[in-house]
């Protein structure tokens, strides 16, 4: 005859205590929904490659449709269309002169969101800056 093994069952966590809905301040109900909208169209239009470029280099200045075409070896169109979403989305401004549109962040909130995305990209994954010493 076999002898019987006993198997340990572990034991059941105790289940999650519930909480009253008046117990709750703020929360998901606080948060404006047309804002966080928002929020995600301008992270969307953050979110390519060739148009953070662009944002990179109107952190230091304005700069005419040409000039940006040739530093970033693109057409006139693809930078344009680029461009546009931009201006869409409240990311960049615009302005004339002469046969020239000269383009610009729109604010420093941009200028500190595409900042602080590259910062963050640049980041180690321990946390400290790529560009610290060791």
């Amino acid at each position: 005859m076999a002898a019987e093994r006993s198997i340990a069952v572990p034991p059941q966590p105790a289940a999650a205590p519930t909480c009253d809905q008046h117990e709750h301040v703020g929360g998901a109900a606080a948060v404006d929904v047309a804002a966080c909208e928002r929020a995600a169209a301008i992270f969307a239009a953050l979110g390519d490659p060739q148009r953070l470029r662009i944002l990179i280099m109107l952190e230091d200045s304005e700069r005419c449709v040409s000039e940006l075409c040739h530093s970033l070896q693109e057409n006139m169109s693809s930078i344009s269309q680029r461009l546009r979403l931009l201006k869409a989305e409240r990311i960049v401004r615009s302005r004339r002169d002469g046969k020239h549109v000269y383009y610009a962040l729109a604010d420093n909130h941009i200028a500190r969101l595409v900042t602080n995305g590259l910062l963050h990209a640049l980041e180690r994954p321990g946390g400290r800056d790529e560009l610290d010493d060791e």
